[in-house]
């Protein structure tokens, strides 16, 4: 099974990316203009002498810049919808990992390691360095600062679930500044629309995707689950199942959602108005606002949980 790749986009770049019909254009960066300023910080135990130290920076200093862009395991995190694909606005892009391969000559591809402290000590290869000072030990301590400068960042963008993929300078093209990296149009396995995607997103993504011959999934929020789903062209219920888009077994089948046993509709979409009309019977809040003393009540009610609140916290 091909390994797939995951890139979240905003809705601006539709354009930029696919500016060819035999190629997907992504952007790259370099280590110095990623968005994690500490993840330098993460590639040894720094509790070392100040020498030692200034030979550790100097091996950082040489650090070679090369181009990189990032992709994520998964097409349903939610905060990454959010941040890189304009709350949910833009779309997610689906790759094979093993065409991709095949298509760049030379490259590198891993996960990110997430911690808050380094998870390497290279402290005796940097002791090398100092007492010793042969080149192999300075080739040795920068291949193993290089690893761990690219592949690992703090725990707290470990959401990002991050594949990192590194190529030559060979391999992008730079107009105005920009390191730019063309994939075969091949590499491209499928398109997922963000749920809140405007009609004219969606009507040129399909467009895209039908000229290409990837396939096309829409992102669906649920109620029932925390966990996107996906919906395909022909109203097929998906779901993500931590490798891959599988279809569902089970699904609403007014909603879409995948349901976890056996029924016609979730939950929600059970709810008829006999339901709702017996909710709002049972609520007080109606009655009380008929009455006119609804305000009157959650004002008395805010003042006793105020006086509560004080209480516990002069107590404590």
């Amino acid at each position: 099974m091909s390994k797939k790749l995951y890139k979240y986009i905003g809705p601006d770049h539709i354009d930029k990316i696919f500016s060819s019909h035999e190629e997907v254009t992504l952007k790259c960066s370099q280590p110095r203009d990623f968005n994690d300023p500490y993840e330098l910080f993460l590639t040894t135990d720094f509790n070392i002498d100040p020498e030692s130290l200034a030979v550790y920076a100097e091996a950082v200093g040489e650090l070679p810049q090369l181009p990189t862009t990032c992709f994520s395991s998964s097409p349903t995190v939610v905060p990454m919808w959010a941040h890189y694909a304009q709350t949910h606005q833009g779309f997610v892009l689906e790759f094979s990992e093993d065409e991709i391969a095949r298509t760049l000559p030379e490259f590198q591809i891993e996960s990110v390691r997430y911690s808050d402290q380094p998870l390497d000590d290279f402290s005796d290869l940097i002791a090398r360095v100092v007492h010793i000072a042969k080149p192999r030990y300075t080739y040795f301590l920068q291949r193993a600062i290089f690893n761990a400068a690219y592949f690992t960042k703090a725990s707290c963008w470990s959401y990002e679930q991050e594949r990192r993929l590194i190529v030559r300078p060979s391999a992008v093209r730079e107009p105005s500044g920009l390191m730019l990296l063309d994939l075969p149009a091949t590499a491209l396995t499928n398109i997922i629309c963000g749920a809140r995607a405007s009609e004219e997103t969606k009507a040129r993504l399909q467009e895209i995707s039908n000229s290409l011959g990837s396939g096309y999934y829409e992102l669906r929020i649920g109620k029932s689950s925390s966990t996107p789903f996906l919906v395909d062209i022909d109203g097929q219920s998906s779901y993500f199942n931590g490798n891959e888009i599988a279809i569902s077994t089970l699904w609403c089948q007014e909603c879409l959602e995948p349901l976890a046993s056996v029924q016609e509709k979730c939950s929600w979409c059970q709810i008829d108005d006999d339901m709702r009309l017996y909710a709002a019977s049972r609520n007080p809040y109606r009655i009380l606002d008929r009455l006119g003393t609804l305000e009157d009540y959650v004002r008395e009610m805010d003042a006793i949980s105020s006086g509560r609140r004080r209480t516990l916290a002069e107590e404590s």
